[in-house]
């Protein structure tokens, strides 16, 4: 739970929501940046004027008319990525406010929330429209300021002014204008007066940024997202203080003083390679005279310390928070310490304080405090502050990671040390965990920085399995464990460095020397002695977990980790039968585990492009004759499950314990699993099976068994279901799926790989499996009478021991049935005999095929518009999924896979836009997810050989025109900048036979556009995943 927030009024008992920072995030490149004044409402006056006034107010309103129109050119609008994952922030895009500083140097003013304190991609945009990069050059450690450059000479068609900077001029009850990007929609101009200079900062909540060690003023005016790093100007036009933050349910602003930026700024001036910034690792909070005395502080310092500082200083300086071990001053000082002296001069504020420090790094400083009463001299080494803040990154399997950093450090009052994990993702999963995690050994070695944990990642192969100890920086008493199968191959291994030169983060490879994988071992399994009847420890034996891990989540599946159960089907093989929600492709990495006792890797053989049904294989020569493991009671000629059929219902629970009991079949019925927004694979033409006992809603995985003989007469899954926008997660179903409808295409696939000489690779070859691309629902006697079915038709029907007629409910576009069978047809028979049902359908499809492998197609019988027809389709090879996809600029693009093609009627383009990476230029400019890449560059992109060919070659900073269809076929035209260093051009495919089945290449960012080697480790980032991490180890 988050931590409370600071209350924003004293004594008033009443929920406050935290205070909110003004960067304005998701948003649009539509919405327009600061514009020019020309007498429309482009320009937002919040007027302090009420009423009729007087003629010294409407003089007072003409003045501030004239000096906002003088200082509106100089405040620009910036847009930017967070393109990673770093220390407090996400990646994510957004917009906020900055203003010109020096205009010489092209130097804007902003928050440090802004630039963040990871890789950064911006650009500003000027009062004119004119849109020039920027770079980040200074974000200060702990303070809400942070510098972007600009390059002036490419402003070319307006005057340069920069707004002066007088912090000296802030006072309570001067009136002032916020002006900034309120919104993100338009300039406007917020009224307000500052009513306090010795506010303490406010509180933005946990795992954020949080600024601290400083007064922030205060001002009764309203601004909303968008309106951070916006200058708070007085009458003369100048910057009185720098809009930060506000309470998010009153009309109450916060702004950061301007005394130590402006000392930043003459340090930038004066070409310092550094900004010196000191730090004793100790939060300060400004505290009454009232509290302060009750703290322990003696009237006679009291009185010296009023003497020395002047009648308008109202507290003192209290120590908050040391950090633990870490801090210089740890040992030393103690909370509730309160400062009266620094080197012998009272010191009642943050700014001198700082200056103290900053001037005395690596020195050590002479404080003089109080402790309940007692007057304490202490000398204390003064650390550099830019030590203990991160500016170093570390991607592995798709997660990022940095040295802990002392504003987080700080905030939970841990030591400020140990490798913090900035987003979790890819093979690191920490258990349902997945924010505020701090490492602690990777391997059984402990870890202290990034860098201790990179080198014992080098030294270990692609594949190893490793276990990662963490712990939550918000309880560091209770420590978990996780076993891992690292990733090299996919995900980048690499580190990143920042340079405030360029403003660029500079990669490099920790992979360029791979450590060759170790051989595989003989393993033994031995099932424990479970309490069960004989006929469920027989099942048990056959069950075995299957983790897969999809370093590329292609055609729409929402996870990149899942975790189920399987059914062995063949020991000799090392076949499992396992549900499709959980190996959806073949581009996965699977471990297979026995009884929680040993495991080995697996992969993909074959995945079922219409039922929910996948095979994958171990290596069966490594595990041991010794072991448990048995192959499932699965018959070639299963009985059909029907209601009333009493069965023994076998799995494992969410709790994954054996479970066992004895119930009835309560239902079997055609299902149709609701189609998701974002399209992704579904079972479809099947038959459910639900059962009389309420444990079947918490088990997923299982089998229902014959109560006699034992046999599997039908197999218990998790279906994967539709994302439900409301509450966030993904729907997931569980049910029976009959073993007689499926028997016949997983012994196809059985004997196919019987057969083959080792090893078999992904797609295995079903040439006798073919299927009609249509989906089927079913209606009543009535409707189908009312459709136009014939009382011949129906008797037939009803004569079968059915009151239903199928029909059809989607039709794939591009498939042999497009154009051919229509929505909404009723399918009454092929090949002239009777169909009542989905399997009637698959079998006689079949049968016609083995009896005939060259025919030319199979008679349906319809019905359409009241009119009965025949039309004659030529049923298809099921087909193995996507085997191609290409990332560009974030956005993940294949060819719309079956899932879209079910779903849309009509393919406007062979690109299909299947996921994007947070912080991305597919976020940026809105490649989302379901559309369809039309053209790129004027250029026709029908496929992605013609996508490529016209990205390649596109400078890199530089903006391309690319044409959208929406799945509604919705047209739109958006420009998106690329941005190379960060955002490469992948290609993915399938090679089998290949040691991961697939390869990638990286695009050559020139003219030819060849693949070019992958220099600085990059590889396929975690994209956008949807929903909770139900499923996920």
């Amino acid at each position: 739970m988050p931590l409370s927030p600071t209350l924003l009024a004293m004594n008033v008992d009443v929920d406050v929501a935290p205070p909110a920072k003004r960067r304005r995030t998701g948003s649009s490149t539509t919405d327009l940046p600061t514009q020019p004044n020309n007498g429309d409402d482009d320009m937002d006056i919040e007027s302090p004027i009420s009423g009729h006034g007087s003629s010294s107010d409407a003089s007072m309103s003409r003045r501030w008319q004239r000096v906002i129109e003088t200082t509106v050119p100089s405040i620009v609008s910036v847009r930017f990525m967070i393109v990673s994952a770093f220390d407090t922030e996400p990646a994510t895009i957004s917009e906020a406010t900055g203003f010109i500083v020096d205009a010489e140097r092209g130097l804007v003013l902003t928050n440090r929330h802004v630039v963040g304190a990871g890789p950064f991609v911006g650009t500003i945009i000027a009062h004119d429209h004119e849109e020039v990069e920027a770079v980040p050059i200074y974000r200060d450690p702990i303070h809400d300021f942070g510098v972007l450059k600009f390059d002036p000479s490419k402003i070319k068609y307006m005057p340069l002014r920069a707004i002066p900077l007088r912090p000296d001029l802030a006072n309570v009850g001067l009136d002032i204008r916020v002006c900034g990007n309120d919104a993100g929609e338009k300039l406007s101009i917020l009224a307000g007066s500052i009513s306090r200079l010795d506010r303490n900062c406010p509180d933005y909540g946990e795992l954020t940024y949080n600024d601290f060690n400083t007064f922030y003023l205060q001002a009764a005016s309203s601004s909303s997202g968008g309106s951070s790093g916006s200058p708070v100007i007085d009458i003369h036009g100048n910057a009185v203080a720098l809009q930060a933050g506000g309470a998010t349910f009153a009309a109450t602003n916060y702004f950061l003083p301007l005394d130590r930026i402006v000392r930043t700024l003459d340090l930038i001036r004066n070409g310092a390679p550094q900004v010196p910034r000191g730090t004793i690792q100790t939060r300060w909070l400004h505290r009454p005279y009232d509290e302060v005395r009750r703290l322990g502080l003696r009237p006679e310092t009291e009185a010296e310390v009023r003497k020395e500082s002047g009648a308008t200083e109202i507290g003192m300086l209290v120590a908050e928070n040391v950090v633990p071990e870490t801090s210089p001053a740890y040992g030393l000082l103690e909370e509730g310490d309160v400062l009266v002296r620094v080197n012998g001069a009272v010191v009642t504020k943050f700014a001198p304080l700082e200056a103290i420090l900053d001037d005395s790094i690596n020195g050590t400083v002479t404080l003089d405090v109080e402790r309940g009463g007692d007057p304490l001299s202490l000398q204390v080494h003064v650390g550099d502050l830019h030590a203990v803040t991160p500016d170093e990154l570390l991607e592995v399997g798709g997660a990022k990671f940095n040295n802990l950093s002392y504003q987080l450090a700080r905030f939970y009052s841990v030591p400020c040390r140990g490798v913090y994990v900035a987003a979790a993702g890819g093979c690191f999963r920490f258990a349902g965990y997945s924010h505020g995690l701090i490492i602690a050994s990777v391997d059984a070695q402990p870890v202290a920085t990034i860098h201790d944990m990179a080198a014992i990642l080098q030294k270990l192969p692609d594949q190893a399995r490793v276990s990662i100890t963490f712990y939550s920086i918000a309880d560091i008493h209770c420590k978990a464990v996780v076993v891992i199968t690292l990733d090299k191959t996919w995900a980048p291994f690499r580190s990143a460095k920042r340079n405030d030169v360029d403003g660029l983060w500079h990669y490099t490879d920790l992979n360029a020397h791979p450590v060759p994988r170790q051989p595989l071992a003989v393993v033994d399994a031995v099932m424990p002695d479970y309490s069960l009847a004989p006929v469920a420890k027989r099942i048990m034996q056959s069950l075995v977990k299957v983790t897969a891990s999809l370093p590329v989540t292609m055609d729409g599946f929402p996870k990149s980790m899942r975790v189920g159960y399987g059914l062995v089907v063949d020991v000799a093989l090392g076949l499992v039968l396992v549900s499709r929600a959980h190996v959806p492709q073949d581009l996965v990495d699977l471990t297979v585990t026995f009884y929680d006792m040993a495991e080995l890797p697996a992969k993909v053989l074959f995945v079922h492009p219409h039922q929910n049904l996948a095979v994958v294989q171990y290596p069966a020569q490594f595990l041991a004759p010794t072991a448990s493991v048995v192959a499932a009671p699965l018959q070639r000629s299963p009985p059909s499950v029907r209601p009333g059929m009493p069965v023994e219902f076998i799995g494992l629970t969410d709790g994954q314990r054996p479970f066992h009991v004895r119930t009835s079949v309560k239902d079997v019925t055609l299902m149709v699993v609701p189609c998701s927004g974002e399209p992704r694979a579904r079972a479809i033409n099947f038959e459910g099976i639900s059962v009389d006992t309420p444990a079947s809603d918490s088990c997923y995985n299982g089998v229902l068994a014959d109560p006699e003989t034992g046999d599997v007469v039908a197999l218990w899954l998790n279906f994967l279901g539709e994302f439900n926008a409301q509450t966030e997660v993904d729907t997931e179903y569980a049910m029976g799926l009959p073993w007689r409808d499926v028997a016949d295409d997983v012994f196809a696939v059985v004997d196919r790989v019987r057969i083959m000489a080792p090893p078999v690779h992904y797609p295995l070859a079903t040439p006798d499996l073919t299927a009609l691309n249509f989906e089927l629902t079913q209606v009543t006697v009535v409707k189908a009478r009312t459709m136009g079915v014939s009382d011949e038709w129906l008797a037939k029907v009803q004569h079968a021991g059915h009151y239903h007629v199928l029909m059809v409910k989607r039709v794939e576009s591009l498939s042999e049935s497009d154009g051919i069978v229509h929505e909404l047809d009723l399918v009454l028979a092929v090949n002239g005999e009777l169909v009542t049902s989905v399997r009637d359908v698959v079998r006689a499809v079949q049968a016609a095929h083995k009896q005939s492998p060259s025919s030319t197609g199979v008679k349906l019988d319809l019905v359409r518009n009241k009119e009965h027809m025949q039309v004659t389709v030529v049923p298809q090879p099921l087909e193995h999924g996507t085997d191609r996809c290409v990332v560009w600029c974030g956005a993940l693009i294949h060819p719309p896979h079956k899932a879209a093609r079910q779903q849309c009627a009509k393919l406007p383009s062979g690109c299909y836009i299947s996921a994007r990476r947070p912080g991305s230029p597919a976020v940026m400019y809105n490649l989302s997810p379901t559309m369809f890449i039309t053209h790129v560059a004027g250029r026709a992109t029908p496929d992605l050989d013609a996508l490529l060919a016209a990205v390649d070659g596109i400078a890199d900073g530089t903006y391309v025109r690319v044409k959208l269809v929406s799945f509604d076929f919705v047209p739109t035209v958006v420009s998106v900048k690329i941005c190379q260093h960060y955002f490469k051009t992948l290609e993915i495919h399938r090679v089998p036979g290949s040691e991961n089945g697939w390869e990638k290449a990286v695009r050559a960012a020139s003219s030819t556009g060849v693949a070019a080697a992958d220099t600085d480790g990059d590889g396929v980032e975690p994209m956008d995943e949807n929903g909770d991490s139900a499923g996920e180890e």
